[in-house]
């Protein structure tokens, strides 16, 4: 058993309804099965129809219980009717995670306004469109937990990712807002920022050399690939009344990457 097999228990999140968009494959599939494992009641919301169906028969094949919803977050009317449609069906939610996100690379002299305006569109937008659907349902229940997921890509100036960075980092501001108003409700606010998490989708399209992977690595303060695993335990632990006194902060899972 490695430690990435590892997952502490926290009852408290037992039957909660949890949702987490983007979450068919990468960081986001480990996230969906890592509250599955804590006997939640799992939506997410993916656009890959296919990759989002054999996630949900896995889970559920598995005795959990998993729900997929098909939507493009992009078109925020079409988040807000599937959040109310997970409401309807499985109750309001304790624990939104904002996963969602699209890396697609482009150097700044060939950014268009339209680029841009999809990279805000799915990487920033729907991190608030989300928390405000769910907020009444959330504060009826007493509270519950929202967790945005960010990068540390905006800490470090990386080339051909300016929009990206830009929304990331807008995630930031947008945690420690959401964090003071939300507070009233007792709904915290808080973000994750992943470090070199080697998806399939990195793998296949940025990382495509062991040897890239080893020279990031190298840079880390402890050398051991970081898997979405690792960020799935910061978000069940920010989820779980562990972390009742914590909002409007961020945590970074990197390895101590430089």
């Amino acid at each position: 058993m490695t430690r990435q097999d590892v997952q502490a228990q926290y009852s408290c999140l037992r039957n909660k309804v949890v949702i987490v968009t983007g979450g068919a494959t990468g960081i986001g599939e480990d996230i969906v099965r890592a509250f599955s494992n804590q006997s939640c009641r799992v939506a997410f919301i993916d656009i890959q129809k296919e990759a989002g169906e054999l996630l949900m028969d896995d889970c559920n094949s598995n005795g959990f219980n998993v729900s997929f919803y098909l939507c493009d977050i992009g078109h925020i009317s079409d988040l807000q009717q599937v959040i109310y449609q997970i409401e309807k069906d499985l109750g309001f939610a304790s624990i939104l995670i904002n996963n969602a996100a699209d890396d697609t690379r482009s150097k700044s002299a060939d950014l268009s306004a339209d680029v841009w305006d999809q990279s805000m569109a799915i990487n920033l937008r729907p991190h608030f469109f989300t928390s405000q659907a769910i907020c009444k349902g959330m504060t009826s229940l007493g509270g519950g937990a929202i967790i945005n997921i960010s990068s540390v890509v905006w800490h470090m100036g990386a080339i051909d990712l300016p929009h990206y960075a830009a929304a990331k980092a807008g995630i930031i501001g947008l945690t420690r807002s959401l964090g003071r108003e939300f507070g009233k409700y007792n709904i915290r606010v808080n973000a994750i920022e992943p470090g070199a998490v080697m998806t399939k989708r990195q793998r296949k399209l940025w990382w495509t050399k062991q040897s890239k992977i080893d020279e990031v690595v190298a840079r880390q303060a402890i050398g051991k690939s970081l898997s979405g695993k690792d960020v799935a335990n910061a978000a069940l632990f920010l989820a779980s009344e562990q972390a009742s006194m914590i909002t409007a902060q961020t945590l970074t899972v990197d390895a101590g990457l430089s």
